[in-house]
Parts: structure tokens; sequence; C-alpha cells
């Protein structure tokens, strides 16, 4: 083994770790992340969401949490019935993690290794941007049963998420498949409006030979529910955006290797 590949982890509990990751930041991906897991859980999967961006954490705002004392609170924390860690729970907001990459590749394998995520169908795992040192160190030391890349449709988005595609090649990571985040609008004629081009998501699949997941429309609440620690699919679960949500965890499941046999009923809130 080389030396300076980190180590394998098992995470017998688990049934499908599936990494959310893009090439560049402003795509949306954490707000994909966050509503992802938890359609996933509304659709009867038991799930976890760990936040793998240890500079800048999205999670605990978008799930209404913050700072606790990890002395006196177990983690990973729940809310939404989801199972949450992130760096987030641990540091002051207002506060910098001024940390190199071998640090920050310490605290990924810790998130994955040393909590107890206990039985989960799926551990959705929200990758920073780029192809840096978590990526890199999750892609090779967790036990990814594949990556689906999200992307705007523009082509300078396209450029980037090609990046992204290729670091899980070279690690052996299949590639699920790709999300096109903000790719429509529809107005109140009822017209649907492609405000940032069209059909970049569905380039880039066929691009890499796999499914384009879905095309998450705009809404001006999503902004909204991510700051107030709602997220959009619990929210507004009859919204176009929260449906293409919940269809977008159906194909996710369908197309992950190792789906529940016997999945937990539909989540009614």
């Amino acid at each position: 083994m080389n030396p300076g590949m980190p180590q394998k982890l098992s995470l017998p509990g688990v049934k499908n770790v599936i990494a959310v990751a893009s090439g560049k930041g402003g795509v949306g991906k954490s707000t994909v992340a966050a509503n992802l897991a938890l359609a996933l859980r509304m659709s009867g999967q038991s799930v976890g969401l760990m936040d793998a961006d240890i500079y800048g954490p999205s999670v605990p705002i978008m799930f209404g949490l913050g700072m606790v004392d990890p002395q006196t609170t177990p983690f990973p924390l729940e809310k939404y019935g989801v199972k949450l860690m992130s760096m987030g729970f641990m540091v002051d907001p207002n506060q910098a993690v001024i940390w190199r990459g071998p640090k920050v590749a310490q605290a990924v394998q810790a998130f994955l290794g040393q909590i107890d995520w206990g039985d989960l169908d799926f551990l959705v795992i929200d990758l920073p941007p780029g192809t840096g040192d978590a990526q890199l160190t999750l892609s090779q030391s967790a036990p990814l049963s594949g990556a689906v890349i999200v992307t705007t449709p523009q082509d300078v988005s396209l450029i980037d998420a090609r990046k992204g595609v290729r670091m899980f090649q070279e690690v052996k990571v299949p590639v699920l498949g790709v999300i096109e985040n903000m790719s429509y609008f529809v107005g109140d004629d009822g017209k649907r409006y492609n405000l940032f081009r069209a059909g970049g998501g569905q380039k880039l699949a066929s691009e890499i030979g796999v499914p384009l997941l879905g095309e998450m429309p705009i809404d001006p609440r999503i902004a909204e529910c991510g700051d107030t620690g709602e997220p959009m699919v619990r929210k507004y679960p009859d919204s176009p955006a929260a449906q293409a949500y919940l269809a977008l965890a159906r194909r996710v499941i369908a197309t992950s290797a190792t789906p529940a046999a016997a999945p937990l009923p539909e989540v009614q809130w």
C-alpha cells in the first residue's frame, strides 16, 4: 500500500455512502445535499448527513443548529430524523478555521471513523468545492458507494464539474449521475425560463455516460429555507422544487448499489 494513502475505513452499519460534489463553489451543492438527505428520509430511508467542508460548514445553519459542547453532547446530532455531523457544531461561526491540509484530512477521517453513525441506509457527504485535501482524503478513505456531481447549466460551471468527475475517476469512485441545479424558473405565467442557459447537466451526463438524476428549479424560497434552518422539502413539501428533490431521492435510491431491503414507512410531516 502507498504509505501516503489513507487507510480505508469501515462503516459496517452504513449501506450506502454518497458524496455530493462540485468542481466549483456557488452552484448550490450544500443546498442540494441537505435537501437530498431530507428527501431520502422522507422517502423512508434512514439517513445521515456529514458536512465535510471544514472551512465553510453549511449544515448547522441549514438545519437550524449551532455550536454544542462536545463534552456533554454526543455526536452525531439529529434533526428532522437525519443524523448530522459538522465542524460548525464545534467552532464559533465567526471564527476562521485556519488549518493546513493534513489537519483537514484528519478531521474528515475523524468524522467518518470516530462518529457512531449507527445503522443507515444512506450517509450523504457534503464535500467542499474543488478537488483538494478533503475531497481526496474522503475518496481514498471512505467506503464510497458513489458520487453525484452538482453543476449549473452554463459552460463555466461545466468546466469545473468535469474536474470533479476526473478526480473520482482517478480514485476509482463511480459517478452515479449529474444533478443540474438552478436549472430553470417557472414564472407567474406558468412558463419555464432558463435563466442560466439550458442543457449543461445533460451534456455533462452524456459525456461521462451517467444519468441526469435531476433538474432542480430555482425558487426564492430555497434561500429563505436555508437561512431559517428548515429545508425546502420539509417546509414546502408540495412545491415543485420539493417534488423535484423527492424525485431525485427516488432516483438515487434506484441507482445505489444497496437500497434498503425493507424501507421505513414514508414520513408524513
